[in-house]
């Protein structure tokens, strides 16, 4: 749960930093460059991971392969960290800070119902009231800013919605492969996919050329993103790998207070009062979602 959260407030921190960037640094640059840096932290990890305990992997389930596997991971890089994070990214250039981390925080509602129609989410009236309760404290807590919302930008908030659903698949259908592999090889592998396919479409953006032109204060907010999303997608599947998805990804809640306050600090947007209610709000639907009345809906259906 504390990684959960961890890497909650890491979103918020980097949607506003992304709010930054985006200014400068094109979306699907930004994305490549987020991931790049964050692929770079892990690796060597990742390769003391493998050195040290070669054998820690599980093996295949029964009809499966590694080369399977492999691709199916890679598929869920490239949509947890290319699909995502374009669509996010893309988003962010047309809506604030605070809209975007408002819908994007539909993604445990999303993941709950996704769970439950795959079969891998037992839904419980405390953990539906619980998402519901987090969602209700991220609108309370934006409202002020949602009023101000412009009409003409409906694309960007389609693309933050879509980033959403994005997560929302991701989350749920990596837990298999973090139960048969270790995390950090896993992470790496994940994060070196989508760096490959957002290189190859970054190129009608000319990044090869144009990361040479951006300032310090937007490499600066870049390396912050990068770093953070190698530390929190680390945190993220450790949380995934304990933890049913609806529970970890309800820890999203907190990105929108985060985006709040640092957008506050960093982009001299109003902070309104009403956020205490919202927190207060937020952590009631987090007490509720994380209750586990019996054994049995602690382990809960398994794919």
């Amino acid at each position: 749960m504390l990684a959960a959260a961890a890497s909650g407030v890491q979103v918020g921190a980097a949607i506003v930093a992304s709010r930054f960037a985006v200014a400068e640094v094109p979306p699907l640059t930004l994305a490549m460059l987020r991931y790049a840096i964050g692929f770079a932290c892990l690796l060597p990890f990742a390769w003391m991971s493998l050195s040290t305990a070669p054998g820690a992997s599980r093996p295949p389930a029964v009809g499966t392969s590694r080369a399977a596997d492999l691709l199916a991971m890679a598929a869920l890089g490239i949509g947890q960290f290319g699909v995502l994070i374009a669509l996010l990214n893309f988003g962010l250039r047309h809506v604030g800070a605070a809209q975007a981390a408002l819908i994007f925080s539909l993604l445990p509602l999303l993941t709950l119902s996704l769970g439950a129609v795959l079969g891998r989410e037992r839904v419980t009236a405390p953990l539906v009231l619980g998402v519901l309760l987090s969602i209700a404290g991220v609108a309370l807590s934006l409202a002020p800013k949602l009023g101000q919302a412009q009409a003409a930008h409906w694309w960007g908030e389609a693309a933050v919605a879509g980033a959403a659903c994005t997560g929302a698949l991701c989350s749920v259908l990596y837990r298999p492969y973090l139960q048969r592999y270790p995390m950090v090889p896993v992470s790496a592998f994940a994060m070196a996919s989508s760096v490959v396919v957002l290189a190859m479409l970054a190129l009608g953006e000319q990044w090869p050329a144009r990361v040479f032109t951006f300032s310090g204060q937007a490499w600066a907010a870049t390396g912050f993103i990068g770093v953070s999303s190698g530390i929190g997608y680390f945190l993220w599947l450790y949380a995934l790998k304990h933890e049913s998805p609806t529970r970890v990804t309800v820890f999203l809640a907190l990105n929108p207070l985060t985006a709040a306050l640092l957008g506050w600090a960093w982009l001299n947007e109003p902070l309104q009062p009403v956020a205490l209610y919202a927190l207060g709000l937020i952590a009631a639907g987090l007490w509720l979602a994380t209750l586990r009345p019996t054994a049995q809906e602690l382990s809960g259906p398994r794919p």
